[in-house]
C-alpha cells in the first residue's frame, strides 16, 4: 500500500471518487458532467471481471502511472476470478536512457531552467523497433502488454488506456515517485516539468489522439488503489454530448511567492494549511481535466480528449486555425495580502514560434474581479523612457540584489473592480498587491519573461529566474505615456439591451485574437454562440443556471469558469440570485486569422 505523503507532494487533496453536492452559490471543486447511470465502474475486481475472457489486452497510458503497482493489483484481481495472465512490459523495448537523452537534448534549452522547444518527433522514436518486434503474446492464454506507449507494439487486442491528470503528475514528480519518459530516475521537479512540457506531453498527447477512437476501456489512474473506469464507447458518447452543450474543467490551485488570501477565504473547502494560493487553474486546459459523473462516481480524463474527439464542435469557425489547441484560458491571480507580481512581458508571435515551437503567443488581459481601494496595476512605460537606463537598472538590480524604483520607468493605474487591462505581447506589466485578477488570455501560459521580481525568493528559498535578454528582445517601447491609457485600458460600451439586461462590450487590443463581453441581467438573458465557443465566468452574483438548446441545464456559481461550445448554438442564462448577475464572456473574433 502506498501512503499519500510518499507518492504525491502538494497542498491539494486527492480528488474524491464520489461527488459530494455543493450548496447553491458555493464554488464546486469537482464539477462532474452527468453521463447517466451505470457508466462508471470502480476497482480492479470489476475490471478483471470485464477482461478475464480476453486473449490479448493492451494497457497503454500516460506518463506517471504507477505501472508496477497497476500490474500487481490487476494480476491479483484476475487470479481471483481464475485467470493467470502472462505479463509483458513495453518498457523492455524502449531505447536506452542515454540514447533517449541524446535524442531530446536539442529540445531542452541547455542550462535554461524554464524554456525549451517542443519536440518534433513521435512516441515511436523512444522505442527500439527490433525489440518491439520481439514482444509477442503467449498463445492460448491471456497476455497483458502494459506500460506507457504499449500500443506502439501493434498488438491486436482489447485496448485499455490509463489516463492521469497533469496536475497529479506534477504532484508525483515533486515527491520523486515518477520519472520522465524513458528516464531511469527522477530529476528536480522543475527540470522534470520542463521535460514534460517540451517533450513528454507533445508526443504522448499525439499518441493519445490516435488511440482515442479505438480505446475499449478508459481508466482514471489518479487513485492507484481505487481505479475508476468506463467503456470507450460511453466515453466518446459523453464527449459528444459535452461538445454540443457545455463543460467546466476541474480547477486546481497553487501557492506562489506573491500569492494572496482571497482564494482561501472565498473557497473555504480548499485546504487551509497552504501558505497562500497564487493561482487558480480555472481553464488552463493543457493541464486541466474533465470529470464525468455516474451514480455519484467521478472519473476524470485530460481535457485534450474533448479536443481530439471533436474540436470542430467545440471551436466552430476557428477550429481550422487552432485544431486541437483550445485558444483561450481563464485563471485567477490572487495578490490579496500578498505581493506584486514580477515586472514582465510576453513574447512576440515570431519569437515564440521560432524559439519555443508554439503556434501562437501569450496575449493577455487582466479583468479585475476584486481589489482594495488603493490597489494598482503596472502597465506600459513612462513617457520618454530611457531604455538604456532601464536595462542598466534591471541588470544592476540582478547583479547586486538591490531594489529599483520601478515607477520611474513603468506606469501604474488604479485597479478598479470590473475594469479590463489589455496586455498584448511585448507590453511591460504586472499586477500589484491586493488584487484578484481574472486573467483572460491566449492559452500559452509559461512564457513569462521576468525583468524584476522585487528582490524576493520563491517558495523554495531560491531566486526566481530573470530573463532580461529575452524581455528586451520582445518589449514594445512605443507603449508609453498617454498612449497606454488610451490603448491598453478597455473602454466599455453597451451594445445591446432589454428590459432588465444589457450586453457590454469591453474591447480588446487589435493584437488580441479574442474579444470580451459582459452580460448584466436581473432575471435572464438569451444568447447565441455565432460560430465561436464562449468562455464565461460569473463575476457578480451568487449562481446562475445555464440552459442549452438540447435541453441540458447546469448551475454555475460565483467565480466558476465554464464554456459553451460553438456547436451548442443558442443558450440561456438564468439569474438565481437577488441582485444583478454579471457574466464575463471571451470568444475568438470572427475576423481572426492565425
Amino acid at each position: 500500500m502506498m501512503l499519500p505523503n510518499t507518492w504525491r507532494k502538494t497542498t491539494q487533496d486527492l480528488a474524491p471518487s464520489v461527488h459530494t453536492a455543493t450548496e447553491t452559490g458555493a464554488y464546486d471543486l469537482y464539477p462532474g458532467f452527468s453521463v447517466g447511470d451505470g457508466k462508471i465502474h470502480a476497482g480492479f475486481q470489476s475490471l478483471a471481471e470485464r477482461l478475464c475472457s480476453e486473449q490479448v489486452v493492451v494497457v497503454d497510458g500516460f506518463i506517471g502511472v504507477f505501472w508496477e503497482q497497476f500490474r500487481a493489483e490487476f494480476d491479483s484481481a484476475l487470479k481471483a476470478v481464475g485467470v493467470s495472465p502472462d505479463w509483458v512490459n513495453v518498457a523492455d523495448a524502449m531505447m536506452s536512457p542515454t540514447s533517449i537523452e541524446e535524442m531530446i537534448t536539442p529540445f531542452l534549452g541547455g542550462d535554461d531552467p524554464i524554456f525549451g522547444t517542443r519536440y518534433t518527433g513521435t512516441l515511436r522514436d523512444f522505442f527500439d523497433a527490433e525489440k518491439l518486434a520481439t514482444l509477442q503474446p503467449s498463445p492460448g492464454q491471456l497476455t497483458v502488454l502494459y506500460g506507457c506507449g504499449a500500443a506502439v507494439a501493434g498488438w491486436h487486442g482489447t485496448l485499455v488506456y490509463v489516463d492521469l491528470p497533469k496536475n497529479e503528475l506534477q504532484f508525483r514528480a515533486r515527491a520523486e515517485s515518477v520519472t520522465n519518459l524513458g528516464a531511469l530516475q527522477p530529476f528536480s521537479a522543475k527540470a522534470m516539468y520542463k521535460r514534460y512540457y517540451f517533450v513528454d506531453w507533445p508526443v504522448l498527447n499525439a499518441h493519445k489522439a490516435t488511440l482515442l477512437p479505438k480505446v475499449d476501456i478508459l481508466v482514471d489512474g489518479q487513485r492507484p488503489e481505487e481505479p475508476l473506469w468506463m467503456a470507450g464507447h460511453d466515453l466518446r458518447a459523453a464527449l459528444t454530448l459535452m461538445s454540443r452543450n457545455f463543460f467546466r474543467v476541474r480547477p486546481w490551485f497553487e501557492p506562489g511567492a506573491w500569492g494572496g488570501q482571497w482564494i482561501k477565504e472565498k473557497i473555504p473547502q480548499l485546504p487551509q494549511n497552504a501558505v497562500n494560493y497564487a493561482w487558480s487553474f480555472e481553464l488552463i486546459v493543457p493541464e486541466n481535466g474533465l470529470m464525468f459523473e455516474s451514480d455519484g462516481r467521478l472519473l476524470e480524463v485530460s481535457f485534450d480528449m474533448l479536443m481530439f474527439h471533436d474540436h470542430r464542435a467545440v471551436l466552430g469557425e476557428s477550429a481550422k486555425a487552432f485544431k486541437y489547441e483550445f485558444p483561450i484560458r481563464f485563471d485567477f491571480l490572487d495578490t490579496f495580502d500578498g505581493g506584486n507580481l514580477s515586472v514582465q512581458c510576453h513574447p512576440r508571435p515570431d519569437f515564440i514560434r521560432r524559439e519555443f515551437g508554439e503556434t501562437f503567443t501569450q496575449d493577455e488581459t487582466y479583468y479585475i474581479l476584486d481589489a482594495t481601494p488603493d490597489a494598482r496595476i503596472y502597465l506600459g512605460f513612462q513617457e520618454g523612457i530611457d531604455t538604456v537606463a532601464f536595462r542598466q537598472a534591471l541588470e544592476e538590480s540582478q547583479a547586486r540584489a538591490q531594489a529599483i524604483e520601478i515607477e520611474r520607468y513603468v506606469q501604474d493605474f488604479p485597479a478598479n473592480k470590473h475594469g479590463l487591462f489589455l496586455i498584448p505581447h511585448g507590453t511591460v506589466h504586472c499586477s500589484g498587491k491586493d488584487v484578484m485578477v481574472l486573467e483572460i488570455s491566449a492559452t500559452p501560459y509559461i512564457f513569462t519573461f521576468k525583468m524584476y521580481d522585487w528582490m524576493r525568493l520563491d517558495l523554495d528559498g531560491k531566486p526566481r529566474p530573470i530573463n532580461i535578454d529575452r524581455a528586451f528582445a520582445n518589449l514594445n517601447f512605443s507603449r508609453q505615456g498617454p498612449r497606454v491609457e488610451d490603448e491598453l485600458i478597455s473602454k466599455p460600451t453597451v451594445i445591446a439591451h432589454g428590459d432588465d439586461w444589457q450586453l457590454v462590450h469591453l474591447p480588446t487590443h487589435a493584437d488580441h485574437f479574442y474579444d470580451v463581453h459582459r452580460f448584466e441581467f436581473d432575471s435572464r438573458v438569451e444568447a447565441e454562440t455565432g460560430g465561436s465557443c464562449h468562455v464565461m465566468s460569473l463575476v457578480e452574483g451568487t449562481s446562475i443556471l445555464l440552459e442549452t438548446a438540447e435541453g441540458m441545464r447546469q448551475r454555475f456559481n460565483y467565480a466558476e469558469t465554464f464554456v459553451v461550445p460553438a456547436a451548442a448554438g443558442r443558450y440561456r442564462l438564468i439569474n438565481e440570485g437577488e441582485g444583478r448577475a454579471m457574466v464575463i464572456k471571451a470568444f475568438v473574433k470572427s475576423s481572426f486569422v492565425l
